[in-house]
């Protein structure tokens, strides 16, 4: 069982995929990483020594990975929310902050759907 700044690494994967397990590492700084090391990318996780897992760890190490990655990222949302900049507006209301429109999709943001019901003609 490979384990990496507290995350545990998927056996079949290439180690290159696996490594974007971890919060804050995504393709292109794997491949740093392993180019960095040395480490053939298309080494699978279960094929690794520990030996291999140390230079990685002691590598990570030196990032801003996982727990203090989120803390981070959560600390800018806060700054935004706090500024009451129209990003930070976008954030609290739970709408899309990077300025696509709204008025269809964006249902992930915005989440399911809830009819209003209409207002009865007088007449």
């Amino acid at each position: 069982m490979a384990r990496v700044a507290g995350v545990t690494l998927p056996k079949n994967k290439r180690i290159e995929v696996a490594l974007t397990y971890v919060f804050g590492i995504g393709r292109p700084t794997s491949n740093k990483i392993l180019e960095k090391l040395q480490l053939n990318r298309d080494k699978r996780v279960h094929e690794m020594t520990e030996d291999e897992f140390d230079l990685i760890r002691n590598e990570l190490r030196t990032m801003v990975v996982e727990g203090d990655r989120r803390r981070e990222v959560a600390m800018n949302i806060k700054r935004l929310q706090d500024i009451s900049c129209y990003r930070g507006y976008r954030h609290s209301r739970g709408l899309p902050v990077r300025g696509q429109r709204t008025k269809t999709n964006s249902r992930t943001r915005k989440g399911k759907r809830r009819t209003v019901a209409n207002k009865k003609k007088e007449g």
